[in-house]
């Protein structure tokens, strides 16, 4: 995380303030109390809900009888989305409309789709439990690195368009 440097606002006492402004005296354009960085970032516990179920494809060639569990996961994460991370939807909604997401998840599906044909044209498909499940941490891990940098990045573009403060 980079340090924003000495913030001369945050070490002025808060008296004076008008009412909708928070201590940093950011507001958004109606008055309301512009919403954190942090409090705005998902948990990092998610990002592993989505890992899985970015592997799930190779989890379930490897382990057939594993979809109930992944059933059960989806239906976790969408609860959870729904319920826990309620203030955290506006970022995922904004995400979700960003054209990079869309990049993300048509890069993510080209990628296994362009492994598996790749591999298999090269004599090396993969067939074997442990070839499918190395494969599933794989995309797991590429999915949760990608998620990461597009959470950082369309959070930075919020705190430059005045939507959230850092």
């Amino acid at each position: 995380m980079a340090s924003t440097g000495t913030d001369a606002t945050a070490s002025q006492p808060a008296a004076g303030l008008d009412a909708g402004h928070d201590a940093t005296g950011a507001t958004g354009a109606a008055g309301e109390v512009l919403p954190s960085v942090g409090e705005m970032r998902l948990p990092a516990w998610f990002f592993g809900f989505e890992g899985v179920l970015a592997g799930a494809f190779d989890l379930l060639r490897a382990f057939p009888a594993a979809w109930p569990a992944l059933v059960v996961l989806v239906a976790a994460n969408i609860t959870v989305s729904l319920t826990l991370l309620r203030k955290r939807l506006k970022l995922a909604k904004l995400l979700w409309r960003g054209k990079g997401t869309r990049k993300v998840a048509f890069a993510l599906v080209g990628l296994r789709i362009g492994t598996h044909v790749l591999l298999g044209a090269l004599g090396f498909a993969l067939v074997s439990a442990l070839g499918h499940v190395l494969m599933a941490l794989v995309m797991a891990g590429v999915t949760v690195g990608l998620l990461v940098y597009v959470q950082r990045t369309a959070l930075a573009a919020l705190v430059t368009a005045g939507k959230a403060t850092a």
